[in-house]
């Protein structure tokens, strides 16, 4: 029996997006990325076009430069490889998503298989809070237990509302089902709570209304929402507002504290509510303390394989009989992340990269070109709280290499019709 080409590599990019949503072990996912990868290109013998090595080369720069810390600090072997995992994932990402969908090359295609991997997403989060979680306890933390966050939902609900209106047709053919598919998905991306999707959604919103491209009306928009924000904060430090408190207070208190855990460095270790209000904080702290003590790790990093001293055993380890974790190698924040791994050189790489993927709005306004910024100003975003490109459950970079292709082929006039 003939195996439908284009068939094989959707489900077979079906399969690495649900495992890298609900396979808990990332080494497992790196296994399968590489395996279907390996797979692609045992079929397919593909020649790397030069626009596409030059899209990825900054990534390739960064992993060389942390081989070379790694051999002049002689780190061990076992961390170097577990950092190496961390580091190839993204350039793993982008090249299953851009060769897949070289194969597939249909636009349309794309935008519905993500819509309805998102509702198939939606639908096992919408399970899981009422036959799971403790859905009617009044507790945020309870029902966020189970389910943190979902981006992929967040884009397939974009994608569903907004591709008409770039593409000029709806991409669901039942008015009925795309609205129930609407409803889904608005939903189960609101039960989240989650603070890094309100922001996500925000960048995403932004980005299609035009508010973040360099004109002077999108910064005076951009400026009323600075002020908006900062008037809400006012709010919220205005209030008492519990720390456990039930309901959506427990949701508010996380807000409030976002800033104070990124930044607030002096935090006492022996209060444990203060040490995990400020986690991120006392993270870089940690970090920057190490650096400081080594100055050429600012400027070259210390490789692939460092680790930075909490100072104490932090209670990170779920393992039976662990008293806890004392040196780290991954950090929250992925600019001192980058910063402590790569130097100053690989930081500059990595934010001119960004950077550059953002850029694409102020030269072309299509859907295509829209969402690459998005993502890149996504990943500007949560760089700063969830190590961004090398965030190990981070679900855009597909989407991205996807995204790649098809502007390719629309800088080409190549893109088919719907």
């Amino acid at each position: 029996m003939k195996i439908n080409r284009k068939n094989f590599y959707i489900t077979l990019f079906v399969l690495v997006i649900f495992a890298q949503l609900y396979l808990d072990s990332f080494r497992l996912n790196i296994v399968l990325q590489v395996t279907v990868l390996g797979v692609y290109i045992f079929f397919e013998k593909p020649v790397f076009k030069i626009w596409f090595v030059k899209k990825i080369s900054p990534l390739i720069y960064l992993l060389i430069l942390g081989f070379l810390g790694a051999l002049f600090y002689t780190q061990p072997l076992l961390l170097i490889v577990k950092d190496f995992t961390h580091v190839i994932k993204p350039i793993l990402g982008i090249s299953i998503g851009y060769l897949f969908f070289k194969v597939i090359n249909d636009f349309r295609l794309f935008s519905k298989i993500i819509i309805y991997c998102g509702l198939a997403s939606a639908i096992i989060h919408i399970l899981i809070l009422f036959f799971v979680a403790d859905l009617f306890s009044g507790s945020i933390s309870a029902i966020r237990y189970y389910t943190k966050d979902n981006f992929l939902e967040l884009f397939s609900l974009v994608l569903l509302i907004y591709y008409k209106r770039f593409e000029g047709v709806r991409l669901l053919k039942s008015i009925f089902f795309h609205r129930i598919t609407i409803i889904v998905l608005g939903f189960s991306a609101f039960m989240y709570f989650s603070r890094t999707m309100i922001v996500v959604a925000i960048i995403m919103l932004l980005t299609i209304y035009g508010f973040t491209a360099l004109t002077r009306k999108s910064l005076r928009y951009v400026a009323v929402i600075i002020t908006a924000i900062l008037l809400f904060y006012a709010y919220l430090y205005s209030v008492k507002i519990e720390r456990d408190g039930p309901g959506l207070q427990g949701f508010f208190y996380k807000v409030k504290m976002a800033p104070a855990e990124l930044f607030t460095t002096k935090i006492d270790r022996n209060d444990h509510a203060d040490l995990w209000d400020h986690w991120r904080g006392y993270e870089t702290k940690r970090a920057l303390a190490l650096m400081d003590k080594n100055p050429p790790s600012i400027i070259f990093g210390n490789g692939l394989g460092s680790t930075v001293n909490l100072k104490f055993y932090a209670p990170l380890d779920d393992t039976p009989g662990s008293k806890g974790l004392r040196y780290i190698s991954e950090l929250h924040n992925g600019y001192i992340y980058v910063l402590y791994k790569f130097g100053v050189i690989g930081l500059a790489i990595y934010v001119i990269l960004l950077l550059k993927w953002y850029h694409i709005i102020n030269k072309r306004k299509d859907l295509i070109a829209i969402l690459i910024s998005a993502i890149a100003l996504i990943y500007i975003f949560t760089t700063l709280t969830i190590t961004g490109l090398y965030n190990s459950r981070d679900i855009f970079i597909f989407l991205l290499g996807a995204l790649f292709h098809f502007n390719y082929i629309y800088d080409k006039k190549l893109l088919p019709k719907n």
